[in-house]
């Protein structure tokens, strides 16, 4: 048997979130263990007019590759929950699940800049290094948080907890 591997998983969504959200850890679960889940942050959306987003980010362990991960659980979830991919890549979505640290390498850093990934990110790992800033990601966080909005949503909860 194969090691487990450790995937933070970035989930967004900005068409009805509050359902979206749970629906996909739940989904999760079905293929793998959740063994940390952030808090859910809200945000603008970006590139685009649009709704705000909700985010959150979830440590996910697996025996699969990321990319086997992609194609055999993200990509159905997606297609699950409604996911229509236009050529707009930040047009309003139901959900999107994004690779962002997988074992201790970082994946789709280009997303790593922006609060909706840092901040939920920094919960679950505040002492990894940021890979652009060569700092904490705490500290990552605490300086984007001041300069965009971005805001905890303690209304919205998903739990590692089975549902």
């Amino acid at each position: 048997m194969t090691d487990l591997h450790r995937a933070y998983l970035n989930l967004g969504s900005n068409i009805e979130p509050e359902v979206n959200l749970p629906k996909a850890i739940r989904l999760l679960r079905a293929y793998g263990k959740i063994t940390q889940v952030s808090r859910v942050w809200e945000s603008e959306s970006i590139g685009i007019d649009g709704p705000n987003f909700l985010n959150a980010c979830v440590l996910f362990q697996t025996h699969l590759g990321p990319v086997e991960l992609k194609e055999q659980f993200i990509r159905p979830i997606e297609a699950d929950l409604g996911r229509i991919r236009y050529a707009n890549k930040n047009a309003p979505r139901s959900i999107d699940i994004d690779i962002v640290l997988f074992d201790e390498t970082p994946l789709n850093v280009e997303y790593w800049k922006y609060a909706f990934v840092t901040v939920p990110l920094a919960e679950l790992i505040p002492d990894f290094v940021h890979p652009h800033s060569r700092e904490k990601l705490s500290r990552f966080s605490e300086q984007v948080q001041g300069q965009v909005w971005v805001v905890p949503r303690g209304d919205v909860t998903i739990s590692n907890e089975s549902q």
